[in-house]
């Protein structure tokens, strides 16, 4: 997926990024089905910011740390992916250096999936969500909580220009572990 960007596992260490958001094809962006809030931000630097499709835009936070993105869906979504745009080179000591990403059911039940440590990136920073056993691929939630722990150079406010976050495509056809990919096949799938 990214392929400047190097992750530790031991270490869970992530350093680079990719100039190019590069995703598999057989993964949709979910993001346009949930509701989206932050725990806080400077006027005009909110949470359209991160959801506008611009990189020169950004969610700067104003307050305490940890500063919160909050994504909420109305049913129980599968998430394989999450991608950030972020930037040290042009934000500095406002660039998130430790990341952790939460899961549940509300904020009641938020239980921590992956925590990672961000070295000066520059670029998109692809966060699998899928564990270490490998028929875990994917994470099933109403909510995916991303908390920016700390900022690089001990900056206490943070700028995100972008996040994207990643679920399986559906199969068109239910009850099949396959797909289709012509017409004729696709009519004749079904017993009626």
């Amino acid at each position: 997926m990214a392929t400047e960007s190097s992750e530790s596992e031991e270490e869970g260490k992530i350093t680079g990024g990719n100039q190019h958001l590069i995703v598999e094809d057989d993964l949709r962006e979910m993001g346009k089905k949930a509701a989206w809030s932050v725990s806080s931000c400077k006027t005009g630097n909110g949470v359209s910011s991160l959801r506008d499709d611009n990189l020169e835009t950004y969610w700067q936070s104003d307050g305490a740390q940890p500063h919160l993105v909050n994504i909420q869906f109305q049913k129980k979504v599968k998430l394989q992916l999450v991608v950030l745009y972020v930037d040290f080179k042009l934000d500095e000591s406002y660039t998130p250096s430790k990341i952790c990403i939460r899961a549940g059911d509300g904020f009641h039940n938020l239980k921590e999936i992956k925590t990672v440590e961000l070295v000066k990136p520059t670029g998109w920073v692809y966060l699998s969500l899928s564990g270490n056993d490998p028929r875990e691929t994917f994470v099933n939630t109403f909510m995916l909580q991303i908390a920016v722990l700390s900022n690089h150079l001990n900056g206490r406010d943070t700028h995100v220009r972008q996040i994207k976050v990643y679920g399986p495509q559906l199969n068109p056809i239910p009850h099949q572990p396959f797909q289709f990919t012509s017409r004729e096949f696709i009519t004749y799938s079904t017993v009626r």
